[in-house]
Order: C-alpha cells, then sequence, then structure tokens
C-alpha cells in the first residue's frame, strides 16, 4: 500500500500492529526465563548450601560456585548438582550417581512450574525418562473405593488415555499391583516376574491366572503373560511405583519402555523410587488432606476424557478450552486443554506448541473490541452457539502482521467452549473444480494485506500478467507501468473504491505483458474486515477477457453506428443482434462433417427489439469427431446474447478435451452456475464418431432430438439432465444411437414447435408428420420444415438437419 492508503486507515490498525509485535516479544523473553529457571533454581540452592558450609556471603558463595565449575570444565548447574549430591536436599533421596542427581534436580525445577497432572508427566518424561529410553508414563489416584482414576500421562495419546480412566480395584494390572502391596513392581520383561524372582513382591488379591481376563481391562488393554493387562502398545519392560504419603498409599506412577530390559539395576531404581516421590509432590504441592485423596485432571474430566480422540478423527480445526476465571466469577481467558490432530495455525505452528498454553497468548488480538474472545466469553454465559463466516483473524508470522480470513464456529461445552475454523474457500473436494473453473475461465484470485502490503497471487495471475512465479506479485499500488495508459483510469477507479469508500468495485483494462502484448482483464475486489469491521484487507479476482476481444470490437463498432439513436434500449438491441448475427451466421448450403450432410438455420423472432439467446455449433473436432449442439439461453435481452456467447465459446474449448458429452455439459453446467450472470439454459451435445456412424449425446433441459427412418419420424428416448444454472455439480446421462444409411436426425430449440394455446406434446405430434415428408436433402429439408411451422411467439429458433450418407 502507498503512504496515503496508510495514513487513511483506522489509527487502530497501527496500535495493533504494535501491540502484537510487543506482546510477541514478551512471550519470547518469558519463554527464555522459562527455559533458564529450572538451572537458576539449582544453582540457587547449591549457593545456599556452599554459603552454609564455607560461612560466606551469598555473593562468595556464587562466585565460587562459578570459579569451581570452571576449573572443572563443567556449568555452573552440573556443578551444582554435584554439590547438591552430597546434601540432605529437599528430596531426601537415597545415594545417586551424579547423572541422576542433575536430571532429578532439573525434573522438580520443571515441575515447580506445572499447573497439572500431565504437565507433571511431561516435565519428569522430558528431563529424566526420556534418558532411560521410556515411552511413557501415567499416574493414577486412589479412591476412596480402592479404583485408580488416572490424573496425568504423556505418551499414551488421547485414545488409550481415556481407555485407561479409571482402573477398579479387582482389575489386576501392574499399576494396581504397586497401590495394593505398596511395594514397586519391576517387570523388565514386561511381563509378571516368575514366582521365585525375588523382585517380584507377593501382594493381596488375585494371581495372574485368577485374575479377570481381557473382558475386564478398560477397552482396549493389551493382555501380557498370564493374561495381565497392559497400558499401551508395547511389549517393552514395565516399572510401576506407589506413591506413598505418611506412609499410606494414594495412588501408583507407571513407566512403560518400548522393549525388554536386561534389568532395572539398583542406580536405575533408586532414580525411579526418587522420581515418584517428585511426581507426588508435583501433583499435590500443599500434601493431602481428607478431601484431597483423590484427584482429577484440572483439564478433561474423565467423562469426557475420550473428547480428544474424537476431535483427532475430525477434519479441519478443532480447539477445546475451558474457562480461566477470576475471582468473582468473570472470565479472564481459556486454557487451551486440546487441538485435534489437523488443526492449522495461522501463524504456522504444531499443535504440541498450542496445548497447555492461553488462548490470548496465542491470539492476543482476540481480545480486541468485539473480537473472538468476547465471542467465546458469550457463547459460555448464554449456552447458544456463534458461526461467522470471513473474519479476519491478525497474527505474526515472522514478525509479519499477516491478516487470515476463517470462518469460524464456537459451541458451548461445559465450562468452556470448542471452537473450529476454516480458511475462508478452502478444503473439501472443490479444490480440484475451482482450479479447473479457473483455467477455463481464465481468471485467478489475489489478495492484498492493507497494512504490510504483502500480495497473495493465484497461479493463474502469474500467467495473466506473464510474470515468472519467481517473481513478487504486484500491488495495486504499483500496477500503472503494467497498464495501457488509456486505461489507467479505471484502476485509479477500482483503487478508489476499495481504500478510500470501502466498497466492492469492478473495472476493465488492458495490461502490457513483458513481450508487449496486450490482454484485456477485468477485476473484480471487495474489502475483507475484521470483527470490530475495520478494512484490514482486499481481494478479488482478475478475469483474461482477451478471446473475447474481438466481440468486443464488433460490440464497440455496432455502438458507434447507433450512436445517433433516440433510445438507449433500442441501442442495446442492435448491439445484441449484431453480436447474434456475428456468432450465427447464416449459410444456405449444407456442409459435409464427417460423412455427414449438415443444413443449419436461425430464425429470429418476428419482433424485432426481441434478441434472443438460440444458438447452434456444428464443427470437426481434432479428434475427428463431429461436434453437435443446439442451446437455448432463457430471455431476450444484451444479456441473454452475452450469456449464449459465453457458453458456446466455453462449450467448443471444453470439447476439445476429449471429454463425453455428459462430462462436457457438466463442466459447462458449473461455468453456467459459477461464472454466468445469473442465467438459465437448455442444450442438446452430441458427439458424432464418424467409423461407427455413432451419435453420443446428452442433454440439459432440452426437447429430445427427431429421428426420421424409412418415413417416419419419431423423438429419441431422452435421457435425464437438469438444465444449466440451476446447481452445481449436476450430472448428465449420456445415450448412444447408431444412424443408419439415409437416416435424418433433426436438433432444434422450442422456437419451432412452440404454439399458444397448444400443449407441447401436440406441438411435438404436428412436427413429427410435417418430418415424415419423403424426398428432400438437407438444405430443402431444413427450408421446408421452417415454411411449415409458422411460430406465434415471441421465441427465435435454432434448427440443425443431419443426414447420414
Amino acid at each position: 500500500m502507498s503512504r496515503a492508503s496508510q495514513s487513511s486507515a483506522d489509527p487502530r490498525d497501527h496500535t495493533a500492529t504494535g501491540l502484537l509485535h510487543v506482546i510477541a516479544r514478551q512471550q519470547r523473553e518469558l519463554a527464555e526465563l522459562r527455559a533458564r529457571s529450572a538451572a537458576d533454581a539449582l544453582i540457587d540452592m547449591a549457593v545456599g548450601v556452599l554459603a552454609e558450609r564455607l560461612r560466606c556471603s551469598v555473593t562468595e558463595a556464587g562466585d565460587q560456585l562459578r570459579r569451581l565449575a570452571s576449573a572443572s570444565g563443567v556449568t555452573p548447574d552440573e556443578f551444582a548438582a554435584e554439590v547438591l549430591g552430597g546434601t540432605t536436599g529437599t528430596l531426601h533421596r537415597p545415594p545417586l550417581d551424579d547423572g541422576a542427581r542433575r536430571r532429578l534436580w532439573l525434573a522438580e525445577a520443571a515441575v515447580s512450574h506445572a499447573t497439572d497432572g500431565c504437565p507433571v508427566a511431561e516435565a519428569v518424561f522430558t528431563e529424566v525418562l526420556a534418558h532411560q529410553g521410556a515411552v511413557a508414563v501415567a499416574f493414577w489416584m486412589l479412591e476412596s473405593d480402592g479404583a485408580l482414576t488416572l490424573v496425568g500421562e504423556t505418551g499414551l495419546g488421547p485414545l488409550e488415555a481415556s481407555r485407561w480412566q479409571r482402573i477398579p480395584p479387582q482389575l489386576d494390572c501392574v499399576a494396581m499391583r504397586a497401590a495394593r502391596g505398596a511395594t514397586p513392581q519391576w517387570w523388565p520383561e514386561g511381563s509378571p516376574p516368575e514366582a521365585n524372582d525375588p523382585t517380584d513382591v507377593p501382594v493381596d488379591g488375585p494371581t495372574d491366572r485368577q485374575a479377570n481376563g481381557p473382558s475386564d481391562a478398560p477397552a482396549g488393554g493389551r493382555a501380557g503373560v498370564g493374561s495381565v493387562p497392559r497400558v499401551g502398545p508395547w511389549l517393552g519392560a514395565r516399572a510401576a511405583l506407589p506413591f506413598l504419603q505418611a506412609g499410606a498409599v494414594v495412588g501408583a506412577v507407571e513407566i512403560c519402555w518400548p522393549a525388554p530390559l536386561a534389568e532395572f539395576t539398583a542406580g536405575l531404581r533408586r532414580e525411579l523410587v526418587a522420581l515418584a516421590d517428585l511426581c507426588l509432590r508435583g501433583l499435590h504441592p500443599g500434601g493431602f488432606s481428607a478431601d484431597t485423596r483423590s484427584a482429577q485432571p484440572q483439564t478433561l474430566g474423565g467423562r469426557t476424557a475420550w473428547l480428544p480422540a474424537l476431535l483427532d478423527a475430525v477434519a479441519g480445526s478443532v480447539l477445546l478450552a475451558h474457562a480461566v476465571r477470576a475471582e468473582d466469577g468473570e472470565i479472564l481467558d481459556f486454557h487451551v486443554d486440546h487441538v485435534n490432530e489437523g488443526f492449522v495455525d495461522p501463524a504456522g505452528r504444531h499443535p504440541a506448541q498450542l496445548r497447555g498454553r492461553r488462548l490470548l497468548d496465542l491470539y492476543p488480538l482476540m481480545a480486541a473490541d468485539a473480537g473472538l474472545l468476547e465471542r467465546a466469553v458469550a457463547v459460555v454465559r448464554t449456552g447458544e452457539q456463534y458461526q461467522a463466516d470471513g473474519i479476519a483473524l491478525l497474527v505474526l508470522v515472522d514478525d509479519v502482521l499477516v491478516a487470515e480470513e476463517l470462518d469460524v464456529r464456537i459451541a458451548p461445552f461445559f465450562d468452556g467452549v470448542v471452537i473450529s475454523w476454516r480458511p475462508v474457500g478452502g478444503g473439501g473436494t472443490g479444490g480440484s473444480l475451482a482450479g479447473h473453473l479457473q483455467r477455463l475461465g481464465r481468471f485467478g484470485g489475489w489478495q492484498e494485506d492493507v497494512r504490510t502490503g504483502a500480495v497473495r497471487w493465484t497461479d493463474h495471475v502469474y500467467e495473466l500478467f506473464q510474470r515468472d512465479r519467481t517473481m513478487s506479485p504486484v500491488p495495486l499500488d504499483d500496477l500503472d507501468p503494467h497498464i495501457h495508459p488509456d486505461d489507467r483510469a479505471a484502476v485509479d477507479h477500482l483503487r478508489d473504491a476499495l481504500l478510500r469508500l470501502g466498497r466492492a468495485a469492478s473495472g476493465s483494462f488492458r495490461v502490457i505483458g513483458s513481450d508487449g502484448t496486450l490482454r484485456q482483464l477485468r477485476a473484480f475486489a471487495e474489502p475483507v474486515t475484521d470483527a470490530a469491521g475495520v478494512t484490514v484487507a482486499v481481494r478479488g479476482i482478475y478475469q483474461d477477457l482477451t478471446s473475447h476481444y474481438r466481440t468486443q470490437v464488433v460490440l464497440d463498432a455496432t455502438r458507434d453506428q447507433l450512436a445517433d439513436s433516440e433510445a438507449r434500449a433500442d441501442g442495446q438491441h442492435q448491439l445484441a443482434l449484431a453480436l447474434q448475427r456475428a456468432i450465427l451466421p447464416s449459410s444456405e448450403e449444407p456442409v459435409d462433417l464427417g460423412g455427414l450432410a449438415v443444413a443449419v438455420r436461425y430464425r429470429p423472432a418476428e419482433q424485432e427489439h426481441l434478441v434472443g439467446g438460440d444458438w447452434y455449433d456444428a464443427v470437426t473436432l481434432p479428434t475427428g469427431e463431429v461436434l453437435l449442439v443446439v442451446g437455448d439461453v432463457a430471455g431476450h435481452s444484451i444479456r441473454t446474447v452475452a450469456g449464449m456467447v459465453t457458453l458456446r465459446n466455453s462449450l467448443r474449448g471444453l470439447a476439445v478435451t476429449g471429454a463425453g458429452p455428459g462430462q462436457l455439459l457438466r463442466w459447462l453446467n458449473n461455468v453456467t452456475y459459477h461464472l454466468a450472470d445469473n442465467i438459465t439454459a437448455t442444450v442438446i451435445c452430441g458427439l458424432y464418431r464418424p467409423a461407427e456412424r455413432a451419435l453420443r449425446w446428452a442433454r440439459a433441459g432440452h426437447l429430445p432430438p427427431v429421428l426420421v427412418r424409412d418415413g417416419s419420424a419419431h423423438a429419441l428416448p431422452m435421457p435425464d439432465g437438469l438444465l444449466l444454472g440451476v446447481e452445481p455439480d449436476v450430472d448428465y446421462q449420456e445415450t448412444v444411437h447408431v444412424l443408419e444409411p439415409d437416416d435424418v436426425l433433426l436438433l432444434f430449440t422450442d422456437g419451432l414447435i412452440e404454439r399458444r394455446g397448444t400443449g407441447l406434446d401436440e406441438s411435438l405430434h404436428a412436427l413429427l408428420r410435417i418430418a415424415a415428408a419423403p424426398g428432400f436433402d438437407v438444405s430443402h429439408r431444413a427450408d421446408h420444415l421452417l415454411a411449415h411451422t409458422t411460430p406465434d411467439t415471441d421465441d427465435d429458433t435454432c434448427l440443425i438437419v443431419i443426414r447420414q450418407s
């Protein structure tokens, strides 16, 4: 955008841009601080220990730690772990090796920032268990009835986690054994040890073979040796440790490995026992009381833990979040519990980077006036769904402010919301159709951000401007050097309407290509606004009208001849008539096409001021097949004639693809529905193959052809086919008819037979009697039919008479 256009924009645009940059910088700084917090906490505790031992100040102890770390060739946090390993720390751990001590201290620092069970699991897995080759960890808390309830996990996945939400007390599994026996369970082979294994601690309850079978396992649980259900699909080692509080069991933790282990070494066992103590305090930093002996995850309740797995199977972008409230109950923000695997973040972040964060951390400008945050709060408050199409969501991508236009849906879900969105025009199976339509219609789309000036083109626009795709798209303000000097006023009008007046506009102009050639383009564009009504972008299409340039010249010439006409309506009639005659030239002599003698006739309406949309076409294609078409666009106006020209030229172009008549009509229907100016039409489309004398044809709401054979005439059976322009993506049935020598076929529009006060069936039977007259060649038969079917309606007539030689 130019400086002038930027300065005329809403001042809130600049405020929003600056605010978003400030928020992004603060979020980066906060992430860096969190990344250093674990090591800093470890160093601070070590400095306190040294200050006590050396009887010096904290500053002197810190300097001493850093000097000793430098002399030892290790980092300060690694040396701090060495110092703390020789003390009686807050963990009261058994003797551990240096690596284990450092991992546990880092895990403790990370757990201190966790808000519920899943972040605790992720922290201990990242800092400790991943280094030991584990693939998953899960926490359960003991209920008053002896059951275990899942309160945190990582590595299981939503579906497996939902299956193990609650372990009944009668189910024999490794976690329940650890909880019942208050003793760690070590299964290096992934199955219960043999009875004489000293690591197998007897527990009360059913034995392996007495335990309930697989039907008692949570849905999807895998059974191991002795039908002991196992969490997850892995067949590797298992370790389960009880959560002990003041000597009482309050829960259990299970750790899974992908493959068996030779053994659980003494060092690994000590590290995992200490880790279980750390996990428990991370889950309940304030200890336990009578009303906290059982815990539920703070994100999704046990009844809805299956939901993330369901959302992952849903197409599109879906986000599940619960409300974050102030003490007075007011909703301040939303905490993102889950985003599905197919989630597309406008800023390009992976779904794993979004879970567990607050909505305003991810999309700060949702809190703007009338923004999506306000809509989500209203959904929670009223319970009514919200939906809007074309909402612009502002995000930073590589420090560039981008407006992503989305169709948004927000639905209530307990004390939260489910938000789904998709890019405007994206998804579905229409993309391929849209691409074909752009190619057939010679148009392409573009969008320009009014704040940053960033421009996006579809591939077809590069072709229209004859620019290589490695070159930058051309903004609206920079179009003038590419436009013919006589047409720059049209571009100025387009810019003013979009950027100054904020309304949709269109315009035609000629583009100068890189080789000096001219292309006649027409632009349609509209502004894009955000939820507050502020214009954030403009978008539109460029359509290539070069192929219709000759028609435009004819129209211009005819318009010049009628410059002194008394009425504009009469001038438009003459323009349409001239165009119609240019497209449908009359020919008295028959032509030979692929062994067919063909005569065509066009009879205009009796009233000269009515110009209709009837047309015909008969041409030999590159494949050797003969294209035979008769069509009728509804109405009498210059718009009708323009629609006729569009359909006739489009069908000619489509026929070159070699597709059958049914597919050709399907494509032509989509052109009529999406690109033509609210018109409807009927058509018969036939392809004649000379070698087999076979006519393959389809119809779109048109009257059937008439076959004359051996002195009798009858209408061919009609295949199914809706008229053009009513609805998109319609299928058209094809039929094949083999012509015999001397067969005559008539293709015509309804102007040939329609009569006031006479039914269509009766009129068709009258035509059959006239057509059956013998002894005519195609030219005389065509003239005979027109002479004996005098119309009394205001409709044109097109007629094609075909004779098989």
